[in-house]
């Protein structure tokens, strides 16, 4: 998927999946709103490297950004929903403690719904669409119109760009590997699951490594998964502990309810973190192989002339 095409094959692709869920992401659909934002996530992945002008690029960047951290924001308290569904159904946690924190979840998700996917972001969002889709036919019009040598030198900028970007998405994640070390520590272990993830999709953009590609990008998807249910568990204790503090007026019976929800949720951190750590040299020898252990690729002069 290195030629010039391709990246505008996968900006159609990307951008027809973004678009496809918007009415589910407007009705309030849990699966619709979070396939939406990963393909916010995609296809800023994939700008940096269609070698459109620095206006235009930024400019979509910055909206791009903009979207995938307002569906973040109501993603993260669907996501706490659906942990909180699963602790009352496996029985570890006593009911109170669970009503009273599932209450807090529950307010605060209708609320953020309500200010931040309402029908004018919906406009926003199609907006954002046709722009891109704009964008994407007029790649189409100078691949089918250009010159030969302007579009071979097209060809080899955008190869030379996702082969640089590539390798500069594996150093990070080798370099937040070595940062989160075998102590737990959240802040370094959310820095590896974005890293990880940055890879992920500038990976997807290289359809020419085969097999080899194909199951590193898996393993990337499975380390990705695994610190991702960390962090929701993270932002689920946060909420716990928020609760317990704030109770009013006092009641002993309820905090001792949700201390123990807060240990148990406790435990399953450090198991999972224990997953991690197990997984850790896969992941490094993928980031390894995808361009971590050596320099990043240098411009050939046709492509930058």
């Amino acid at each position: 998927m290195s030629e010039p095409a391709g990246f505008k094959a996968a900006l159609q692709e990307r951008l027809d999946a973004f678009a496809r869920e918007l009415p589910g992401v407007e009705e309030g659909n849990v699966g619709a709103l979070h396939r939406a934002r990963v393909a916010s996530r995609r296809l800023r992945e994939l700008l940096p490297v269609l070698a459109l002008d620095r206006g235009t690029n930024r400019k979509l960047a910055r909206r791009l950004k903009k979207v995938t951290r307002t569906l973040g924001i109501v993603r993260e308290l669907d996501v706490l929903g659906l942990l909180m569904e699963a602790l009352r159904r496996d029985g570890r946690c006593a009911p109170a403690a669970l009503e009273r924190v599932g209450a807090c979840v529950a307010e605060a998700r209708a609320e953020a719904r309500e200010r931040l996917i309402g029908k004018r972001r919906i406009a926003k969002l199609s907006k954002l669409v046709a722009r891109l889709r704009r964008v994407s036919e007029e790649l189409a019009h100078v691949n089918t119109n250009g010159r030969r040598p302007l579009a071979r030198r097209a060809a080899h900028a955008q190869r030379w760009a996702l082969e640089a970007r590539m390798a500069n998405r594996a150093a990070r994640v080798r370099t937040a590997l070595e940062d989160a070390g075998s102590v737990y520590a959240a802040g370094q272990l959310h820095d590896l699951r974005i890293a990880i993830k940055k890879l992920r999709y500038a990976a997807e953009l290289s359809g020419d490594g085969g097999g080899r590609l194909t199951a590193d990008i898996a393993m990337l998807r499975a380390g990705q998964d695994l610190l991702g249910r960390l962090h929701d568990l993270e932002v689920l204790l946060s909420w716990v502990r928020e609760v317990q503090v704030s109770l009013s007026p006092p009641d002993l019976r309820i905090w001792r309810a949700l201390g123990a929800m807060a240990h148990t949720i406790e435990d399953d951190c450090g198991r999972l973190h224990a997953r991690v750590m197990h997984e850790s040299p896969r992941l490094m020898a993928v980031a390894n192989r995808m361009g971590a252990s050596r320099p990043a690729a240098q411009p050939r002069r046709e492509a930058i002339g």
